[in-house]
């Protein structure tokens, strides 16, 4: 039984989202909120994310409006260092902030500020060391940041159980598709 998920996926920039009001967001969200309801009804408890804009934070979003119907489910959050937000825009930051005053547990896995691509490093083994397997929205045609932390939970994979449950473009395509059918008035 899954316990507790690593959640993650494209930063906001990588699939050409700069603000909130994009229609892509909702599709996001949907697509995952379809996916942790199938694992909640199945014993999920915990769902960790990095913190990072975009799948992460979104994820985050869904999380928190579940947790009205699913009260036992928690959020978590696992920054790779400390002030990740000190250098993004304002309307980032204050997204960011009102996730991290509703999580259920944030820390940092460096104790430290930026300093150096080994912290994001440490901060997926950390996360997969804590997690029973990975919710990832990502597609292999096509590429982003999301790939590293696919491959450690890929080689994780390789020598124990670590289930990996891809949301890629087409899955994208199929949850924009059926909240079409579901916001179209019936004539």
């Amino acid at each position: 039984m899954l316990k507790t998920i690593l959640l993650s996926g494209y930063k906001s920039h990588e699939l050409g989202i700069w603000d909130q009001k994009h229609p892509g967001i909702s599709v996001i969200k949907y697509a995952l909120e379809q996916r942790l309801r199938a694992l909640i009804e199945e014993g999920l408890e915990w769902v960790i994310i990095g913190g990072q804009p975009g799948v992460e934070l979104w994820g985050a979003e869904v999380i928190l409006l579940l947790k009205e119907e699913y009260p036992a489910l928690k959020l978590g959050v696992l920054m790779p260092f400390l002030e990740q937000e000190k250098n993004w825009k304002e309307e980032r930051q204050d997204h960011y902030n009102q996730i991290m005053n509703q999580a259920d547990f944030a820390d940092a896995v460096s104790k430290k500020p930026y300093s150096g691509p080994w912290q994001f490093r440490a901060r997926d083994e950390f996360s997969l060391d804590h997690t029973d397997a990975l919710l990832l929205i990502y597609d292999e045609e096509r590429e982003g940041s999301p790939k590293f932390l696919k491959a450690a939970a890929d080689k994780r994979a390789e020598t124990a159980e670590y289930p990996v449950f891809m949301v890629t473009m087409y899955d994208l395509q199929a949850a924009a598709e059926e909240l079409e059918e579901k916001e179209r008035p019936n004539w």
